[in-house]
């Protein structure tokens, strides 16, 4: 099953630093039909003025992983960790038993990340924080990993958090396609990061035509991306939650 989310209907947050696209609930936005989407909790696209940024502020029990689109995006914690990041660069932080953290724009141009939230698959762990400079060229028509689980020894990913998900990045080439797989039990959420897509599955009968800040959910399906402008984008792959009977 292929469902699209339109990123003109998604949830907003505007004020005079920052321009928030949400993906699911999130601050003023509120949608009960729309909380999560298995572990996935929070994926914003956030836009950051220069000077300006999110100060110092608590989490607990949360996966948390961003993943720099443009400008410069600085970190700092209670953990002594400071870091500024690039395109296409990441940063994770397993928030656990408590940590507080700020994330600003101290460049000279627009910021633009996406902030994940991952739910962790038990509550208490010691707080982490880590990052990886990866180099654009290596998800230029090929799937980088980039996020999977601590437990997982088959997805060659740097980043390792606390639940079974992995997460991949791409710059499809206009004009080229690229296919990715998500197996029976499994589901999978994309977003469009730059550029315009069409997303297919194996025979044809669900065509979607995606734009910047898109989002796809991707259940037990399989997919063909063809990318109309060069695409980049992001996919995070993870069990399919198990249905509760009455």
């Amino acid at each position: 099953m292929l469902r699209y989310v339109d990123h003109k209907k998604m949830g907003r947050g505007i004020h005079d630093w920052l321009d928030s696209h949400f993906h699911f609930s999130f601050a003023e936005y509120f949608n009960p039909e729309n909380i999560e989407f298995g572990v996935l909790r929070v994926i914003n696209d956030d836009q950051v003025k220069q000077g300006k940024g999110f100060g110092a502020h608590p989490h607990k029990d949360m996966e948390i992983v961003s993943y720099c689109v443009d400008g410069e995006l600085t970190h700092g914690d209670s953990m002594g960790n400071e870091e500024t990041l690039t395109r296409g660069q990441v940063q994770y932080m397993s928030a656990g038993t408590g940590v507080i953290h700020s994330e600003y724009n101290l460049g000279t141009k627009l910021l633009r990340f996406l902030q994940i939230w991952i739910y962790p698959d038990a509550s208490g762990y010691k707080p982490n924080y880590g990052d990886y400079k990866f180099n654009w060229s290596d998800r230029v028509d090929k799937w980088l990993p980039i996020v999977t689980s601590v437990g997982n020894k088959e997805n060659v990913a740097p980043i390792k958090i606390h639940q079974d998900v992995n997460i991949y990045a791409t710059e499809i080439t206009k004009g080229r396609k690229q296919a990715f797989e998500v197996a029976p039990g499994r589901q999978a959420y994309m977003v469009l990061i730059e550029g315009d897509a069409v997303v297919s599955n194996p025979d044809g009968s669900s065509v979607i035509n995606m734009t910047m800040r898109d989002g796809l959910e991707i259940i037990e399906q399989d997919i063909e991306i063809e990318a109309k402008e060069n695409a980049h984008i992001l996919i995070l792959e993870m069990q399919k939650p198990v249905s509760k009977l009455n």
